[in-house]
């Protein structure tokens, strides 16, 4: 037996309604009080009649009631106003506070439905039952889970937020550079970004090719001689950048090419993200404007450059093919940072459209394709589109992963 089970057992109601404490007065749950997931009685403000008197306080859980002792609560103030003691057997007798024992008072075989979950080998504990959860719960569930995903994301926007002072658009490219690394190259694509602050690249976001050079030199891509006309250029405007701006050059060991399709190569991606700065400008502002996600990808539309047209990195041409940004990366954008940044702005500026915005954009934006994403499908339930694609990642990672069944409104249906 453990608490876990027990608090979802009280929280809802899943017990006799004939109850006594252990020295046989009746009880009656009014209010069983809410969940605290901090320090102190497990559940706060509950209402409890027990025998003629109405109580008002704190409820705490054990499996045994001498765990009370053990804990030390007795010589703890923020157990003065726990009015009920709820625990699976009582062992020892708790003076000073009414007792409630479970054992035997909830269906058995609730206990053996979560014994079997938690004790399952399957990729998730519900994998062959899940497709029976009925579809409106199950979408109402992974709405909720959208929006958890969207709300944990916008604390690591929040934390960019306050190391650049709260500046949208800086936010924003840092987003964009650390998802067009992907993961092989987020962390460089993130570095890049932090030294090379969007205010600097702003002031010349006119001329491509100064925007480019310190891209290109920051990232240390620039070092070493060059035959070719184009990176020549980039070298000596990176000098005069360098020298204006006080730039510094990262190690260019940091970038990684192997094991990578070439269009995803980072000299590919920089070159693509010149482009959005030389078009654009201000991103942020348009993305702010942007009402259907259709808006948001014709901001994404970019070409790189033509020298790479016929290059993959410098000095090594090859057959001819213009560098588009793609569908695919774009949808990655809008996902991982457009989406997460509306919502923060939303969540900090108490404008519920632009939150309501960023699930649009997801709900417009195709399902991602994943093996945690395949795994569901096999399963039987399909993504028709990002939103409940990154909602079956939270569901995975938050919840499934760390086989929280009773916190999860699927597994509630199913235990039942």
């Amino acid at each position: 037996m453990k608490e876990e089970f027990l608090y979802y057992v009280w929280e809802n109601r899943l017990i006799d309604k004939d109850l006594q404490t252990i020295e046989g007065e009746q009880v009656d749950i009014v209010e069983t009080g809410y969940r605290n997931t901090n320090s102190g009685p497990d559940f706060l403000e509950a209402k409890i009649q027990i025998g003629d008197k109405l109580w008002a306080g704190h409820v705490e859980i054990h499996v045994k009631s001498s765990d009370w002792n053990r804990h030390h609560h007795q010589n703890d103030k923020a157990y003065k106003n726990v009015i009920l003691h709820v625990v699976y057997e009582n062992d020892v007798v708790v003076d000073g506070i009414p007792t409630l024992e479970l054992k035997g008072r909830f269906d058995a075989a609730l206990f053996t439905n979560y014994q079997r979950f938690v004790g399952s080998k399957t990729w998730i504990p519900c994998s062959n039952s899940i497709a029976k959860v009925p579809v409106f719960t199950r979408l109402s569930w992974l709405d909720r889970m959208a929006v958890e995903r969207l709300e944990e994301k916008s604390k690591n926007v929040n934390r960019t937020m306050n190391a650049n002072q709260f500046d949208w658009e800086d936010t924003l490219y840092k987003l964009l550079m650390r998802y067009l690394g992907l993961k092989v190259n987020n962390e460089a694509f993130e570095t890049l970004s932090n030294l090379l602050p969007f205010k600097t690249l702003l002031k010349h976001a006119d001329n491509i090719l100064q925007v480019e050079a310190m891209l290109f030199g920051c990232a240390g891509l620039l070092d070493g001689k060059c035959s070719e006309e184009y990176p020549q250029q980039l070298q000596r405007e990176f000098a005069a950048m360098k020298a204006k701006f006080n730039l510094v050059a990262m190690p260019a060991e940091r970038w990684k090419f192997m094991r990578m399709r070439p269009s995803n190569f980072p000299t590919i991606r920089l070159a693509q993200m010149a482009q959005l700065i030389h078009r654009n400008g201000c991103l942020f502002s348009k993305v702010k404007e942007a009402t259907t996600t259709a808006e948001v990808k014709e901001l994404f539309d970019v070409v790189a450059s033509e020298y790479w047209d016929t290059h993959y990195r410098f000095g090594f041409p090859t057959e001819t093919k213009p560098k588009h940004l793609g569908e695919t990366t774009s949808d990655i954008l809008i996902v991982n940072a457009v989406a997460p940044l509306l919502f923060c702005f939303g969540k900090l500026h108490k404008e519920e459209l632009y939150c309501d915005r960023s699930m649009q954009f997801l709900e417009e934006t195709a399902a991602e394709r994943n093996s945690i994403i395949r795994h569901f499908a096999q399963s039987g339930i399909e993504a028709e589109n990002a939103m409940q694609t990154q909602a079956m990642l939270h569901l995975f990672n938050i919840y499934c992963k760390r086989k929280r069944c009773l916190e999860c409104r699927l597994g509630h249906v199913l235990l039942r």
